[in-house]
């Protein structure tokens, strides 16, 4: 009963018997006479015995993937067994395949489609949904088992974790009448712990910005696999450096060195508008050179063309003393704080790294500025973390462009409200590559 339209319909177990034309119109698929031609469909599901006794005919109609771009009607005429065993509580039974299991309305594959159109395609519920006819509660569904199938139960080991934070939507709060301040109700995070070393991409997600989130994650993990971590990057956050400290005692921490540079800019930042205030008496506005240099004092000098870059200390100098000076010795600080970071990845010697150390803490404090000070005491407190960015050159980049992911994935979800849909969504979108959907080869 092999022939080439059952061939071309490629459902196991199934043949095709015949084919009616749709009619007049081209968008209605034909209809699609099937027979079961698997022989393991007479074995009772509960006992396995094959039956023998026909009760009576039966047509389903099965709804599967469109053939040649056109959804066909499928109709399929099975029969209701009596099963005959004695012992078997089962009395009837009708005919199902692997493809269409008992009670059935869709095929499996068809599920597969929608379920895959999620996790692997960027599709959202509703347009899986709507794109396979079937229902949003279905495509979820179909969702979820294939997410379930496809991302492993457990993250193989790793040498470099990357351990950052994401707000999951935004906080709300609520008028304390005792205390006559504003109470957070809801401040949902999320921390996603990222294989820097290997292809794993996202490799689990906790609720709660806190130590115990944290180390409860990391105490999931085997003992082997947490004495397998060598490196850990974070940005500066002690609630992740109290957590690895307690969870893996052995591993290194890395502080990133996009977050210093960040602090570092706005340190400049901060004196440029300070200043200002106090020798304009307002903020700072078009027409005030400081205030147009704003961007390009943010800029690394490395970076920045000599036409640039001598224009601008000739404005800072020429601006009042009280304004220009203070802004000027800011921007010279961060870029001793560039130049010492600019270290990484190229092996230097110990006297080298002190050198520069040395000449950023004496601008900052010869400089007497407040957030000078601050900005050097940070990165005091944060020095063994930031000598191992020098030493090994580890960043948190893949943290954050997975973020950058998991933020476009709500965003084509329109949100999320439950927070297990929103993990699961994130890690099939970060983890494809792994799995080989994004593979050239």
């Amino acid at each position: 009963m092999v022939n080439d339209t059952t061939r071309l319909l490629g459902l196991e177990g199934l043949a095709v018997v015949d084919v009616v034309a749709a009619g007049e119109d081209s968008r209605q698929g034909p209809i699609v006479h099937l027979v079961t031609a698997d022989e393991s469909a007479r074995a009772c599901p509960e006992c396995g015995v094959f039956a023998a006794r026909v009760k009576e005919w039966v047509t389903t109609r099965p709804r599967d993937l469109p053939v040649a771009g056109r959804r066909c009607d499928l109709r399929w005429r099975k029969r209701r067994w009596y099963c005959d065993e004695p012992a078997c509580p089962r009395g009837t039974f009708t005919e199902h395949v692997a493809q269409v299991p008992a009670r059935a309305r869709l095929t499996v594959r068809l599920r597969q489609a929608a379920g895959e159109a999620v996790a692997d395609r960027g599709r959202t519920i509703v347009q899986s949904a709507r794109d396979h006819g079937v229902s949003w509660p279905v495509a979820c569904a179909a969702f979820t088992a294939h997410a379930q199938r496809v991302l492993p139960g457990q993250p193989a080991p790793v040498t470099v974790l990357g351990i950052d934070e994401i707000r999951r939507g935004r906080p709300r709060w609520t008028w304390d009448e005792t205390t006559g301040t504003w109470q957070t109700v809801v401040d949902r995070w999320h921390v996603g712990f990222v294989d820097l070393s290997g292809g794993q991409g996202l490799l689990g997600q906790v609720e709660g910005r806190t130590s115990t989130a944290v180390t409860g994650w990391l105490g999931q993990r085997t003992q082997a696999w947490r004495d397998g971590v060598t490196f850990v990057a974070i940005d500066m956050c002690t609630i992740f450096k109290s957590a690895v400290r307690v969870a893996l005692p052995q591993a290194r921490l890395v502080v990133d060195h996009f977050h210093i540079v960040q602090l570092a800019n706005a340190a400049v930042t901060e004196v440029r508008r300070r200043v200002t205030v106090q020798v304009r008496g307002r903020r700072g506005r078009k027409g005030n050179r400081e205030w147009e240099l704003r961007n390009r004092l943010t800029r690394s000098a490395a970076r920045m063309h000599g036409s640039q870059l001598d224009p601008m200390v000739d404005d800072l100098m020429a601006l009042p003393r009280r304004i220009g000076v203070p802004i000027l010795a800011a921007w010279n600080a961060k870029e001793d704080l560039l130049d010492l970071l600019a270290l990484a990845r190229t092996h230097p010697d110990r006297s080298v790294v002190a050198g520069r150390l040395f000449r950023f803490y004496d601008r900052c404090a010869a400089s007497g500025l407040p957030e000078l000070e601050r900005l050097a005491s940070t990165v005091e407190t944060w020095w063994p973390e930031i000598l191992a960015f020098i030493h090994t050159g580890i960043t948190n980049a893949g943290s954050e462009g997975t973020n950058r992911v998991i933020k476009t994935v709500a965003r084509d979800a329109y949100g999320f409200r439950n927070p297990e849909n929103q993990r699961l969504r994130t890690r099939c979108a970060t983890t494809r590559r792994s799995r080989g959907f994004l593979n050239p080869a």
